[in-house]
């Protein structure tokens, strides 16, 4: 255990990331064992290791970036698994045939099937006994060929003083074997002794068909991430001045300009500069529909372009495309824990030890009540070998996998396992109004001046001020100002005030444009304006002032602004189905009461009922957000822009819509990629299914052990049928994960 000190200054220190794929893990007591492993190493903070994904994500000191590769490596090998790079694990899994494997398993079910022929037989009164030599010929390349796996992992296991599946496996067998040569060494002569040669051969032969089994569904699981990888298109259009030339993709840097002929994947991101098409975003999104391009519109690399021949520049390339910032996503969540994982981690570090004194005691114990040591050490066997914890270390990863890649196929990305777990508990959401509920592009649709006040000229002075400005409500007049062909001027000595407005020098006049509340915390009244701007504000609209500051230093209001906006087409249709849930849904707006209302009541929202909050600064979003979390609710918060991500932070569930900002990206758990509040259900839905098959499966993996290991002690399972239910456990934990591939939206 690290000292606190110690502790603090990993923690403060900069951390650097490793992923490695590892091979031989067989359940959940490998997957401690590796943790132990790599957390021993020094600068490690923590080591996360997937069963499903057979990886591990490692995050340590950046001091040690040289040498930790290296290290991990090693000591996965010293803790008796096979280190491999993520490349070759994606390659492994992208050239699997479906029968990729099954050799062993064929060869093992060709020489356990005569074994087990004297079984079927008894079933028709029929007494088929193969020799003794014959059973021995078989069981023995099935035990120490096929089974060598068992015997080399087991015995790492033991030399580290722990437990894993195939130490079980390798001591229930070499039981059934060892008991076998002893009754066939010491029977009378004439005599053909009953053996266990095909317990033995049986257990291992259903051990393997049951991990090929379980590989073949972890490919399944793993599809979405494949299919993002092969969006990537190898090779591009580079537009030269020698004309088009093919190059890799890895050579194209950003600002180059690249061709997409008619039909073909967009290589990378980047905007279009000349030519006009449909572009097949639905892999990206999940939106079915092309959506039409042309000069100045954003293309995103792995989408598949239309009819058109389009000429584009390049604007990120590597790593920082959207398509490489999804996969990463995806990855990163399917790579994580959830926290209902570590308590059955937990469990599985004391399982195998447990599981052994109960192979050892149902021995004692059926000695001890006159049974004699053939029956005895078969009951002991078959404890042994029902009790491995395959399917309880592939419960969560695999419902996490495959719900991870069913979000994303949807447009839903999922960036950690916590986020995933916790969203099917939100009772309420709360949703930033500008541009996540309203299309977010407002229009001046009023600008009223004082009696004798120029208003060409003051509109041009209000576009000066905010012509640097990105904020909506500027960009709405600065197109006003285009609309009626006003000559903006160049503004001096602009300061944005965050949450209130911008000021700034037009031709030599000081001019504040901004809030009501602003106008009013200034000490500037509106006079003549004040019953246009609360008729305004009463029909819905949101209202902002220009004031001019005079020579003495006192502010002047000389004209309204009125701004509209509309609601995101399905916008209502998402919070009705919200409210159908069960879920609570709350609009926090920085608008006046009057235009939060009236947009609410045109989404279906009830004011009355507290579903609007109103004139919220952008640095009390968060606190907003607290105070909808006091009594225990449980939070989810979705928005768009920079001021977001403070209040996507502090709510238990953050959900950014991909058309916002990174910064909002970066802040939520989930991301949704078309921007759509429909995908708000979308997300807590496949959060709900995901953890019910969590669900089902811990207790489907808990009461094959809970039910199977009283049994076998007991006598009630011969190794044979322990064997069978053990491999059934693994593949039906994995199948019913996979029933998550067919949710639909």
């Amino acid at each position: 255990m690290t000292s606190p000190s110690t502790s603090s200054a990993a923690t403060s220190a900069p951390a650097a990331a490793l992923d490695l794929g590892v091979g031989g893990m067989t359940c959940a007591s490998c997957v401690a064992r590796v943790e132990r492993a790599l957390r021993k190493l020094p600068g490690v903070q923590d080591a996360a290791v997937n069963l499903a994904t057979e990886s591990v994500h490692l995050t340590y000191d950046a001091a040690q970036a040289a040498d930790m590769p290296a290290l991990a490596r090693r000591a996965i090998r010293n803790a008796g698994y096979e280190p491999r790079t993520p490349q070759a694990e994606q390659a492994a899994a992208g050239a699997d045939s479906p029968w990729a494997g099954f050799l062993p398993v064929g060869i093992g079910l060709l020489l356990s099937a005569p074994l087990v022929l004297p079984m079927v037989g008894d079933l028709f009164g029929q007494h088929w006994m193969l020799p003794a030599w014959v059973q021995f010929l078989l069981a023995t390349p099935v035990q120490f060929v096929l089974g060598a796996r068992f015997y080399k992992a087991g015995w790492h296991a033991a030399r580290a003083l722990t437990g894993n599946m195939d130490l079980l496996v390798a001591l229930g067998t070499s039981a059934g074997y060892g008991l076998s040569l002893w009754l066939w060494a010491t029977a009378p002569e004439g005599h053909a002794p009953h053996l266990y040669f095909e317990a033995s051969a049986v257990v291992i032969t259903l051990v393997l068909l049951g991990k090929w089994l379980e590989a073949r569904a972890k490919r399944q699981t793993t599809a979405a991430i494949r299919a993002l990888h092969a969006l990537r298109p190898d090779v591009a259009h580079l537009l030269g001045r020698d004309g088009e030339v093919d190059v890799p993709i890895a050579e194209i840097l950003a600002g180059d300009r690249l061709v997409v002929r008619p039909g073909e994947r967009i290589p990378l991101d980047g905007t279009v500069l000349e030519g006009q098409t449909q572009v097949d975003e639905s892999m990206l999104t999940g939106e079915p529909l092309p959506v039409a391009r042309e000069p100045g519109d954003r293309l995103t690399g792995g989408a598949i372009n239309g009819e058109g021949r389009v000429l584009m520049q390049v604007t990120a390339v590597g790593s920082e495309t959207v398509l490489a910032r999804i996969i990463r996503l995806v990855e990163d969540a399917q790579a994580a824990k959830a926290p209902i994982q570590r308590l059955v981690d937990r469990v599985a570090a004391v399982f195998v030890p447990v599981v052994l004194l109960i192979a050892l005691a149902t021995l004692t114990g059926w000695l001890w009540s006159g049974a004699g040591l053939e029956s005895a050490l078969i009951h002991a066997v078959a404890v042994l070998v029902i009790a491995c914890p395959c399917a309880l270390g592939l419960a969560t990863p695999a419902a996490i996998m495959a719900g991870t890649g069913v979000a994303a196929q949807h447009g839903v990305l999922i960036k950690d396992a916590e986020a995933l777990e916790t969203a099917h508990r939100v009772t309420t959401v709360a949703f930033d109004k500008t541009g996540t509920l309203t299309v977010g592009q407002p229009v001046l649709t009023a600008f009223h001046v004082k009696p004798g006040g120029d208003e060409a000229a003051l509109l041009a002075a209000v576009a000066g001020v905010q012509s640097g400005s990105e904020h909506p409500l500027a960009r709405a007049v600065v197109q006003a100002a285009g609309a009626r062909a006003l000559a903006v001027p160049e503004p001096q000595d602009v300061r944005a005030v965050p949450g209130r407005g911008t000021e700034g020098r037009v031709q030599g006049r000081d001019w504040l444009v901004g809030s009501l509340r602003w106008m009013q915390e200034l000490g500037a009244g509106l006079g003549a304006l004040q019953a246009p701007a609360e008729a305004l504000q009463q029909g819905g609209a949101t209202v902002s002032a220009l004031a001019e500051r005079t020579p003495g230093g006192a502010l002047a209001v000389r004209a309204l602004l009125a701004f509209g906006d509309e609601p995101k087409p399905g916008a209502r249709e998402a919070l009705a189905r919200l409210k159908a849930r069960g879920v609570r849904c709350v609009m926090i707006s920085g608008d006046n009461r009057g235009a939060a209302t009236a947009m609410a009541r045109r989404l279906g929202l009830d004011p009355e009922a507290g579903e609007v909050m109103a004139e919220v600064l952008p640095d009390g979003k968060a606190d907003a957000v607290r105070q909808l979390q006091q009594g225990g609710t449980v939070v989810a918060m979705v928005g768009d822009g920079v001021n977001d991500a403070p209040a996507l932070a502090a709510a238990d569930v953050g959900l950014a819509m991909g058309n916002g900002t990174d910064v909002a990206m970066h802040a939520a758990g989930i991301t949704l990629m078309r921007g759509e509040p429909r995908l708000v259900a979308a997300a807590l839905d496949i959060s709900h299914r995901t953890v019910a098959k969590i669900r089902q499966n811990l207790f489907w993996a808990f009461i094959y052990n809970v039910a199977g290991i009283p049994l076998a002690a007991l006598g009630y399972l011969s190794p044979v049928m322990a064997g069978a239910a053990m491999a059934l456990s693994s593949v039906s934990v994995m199948t019913n994960a996979l029933l998550l591939k067919r949710w639909r939206g």
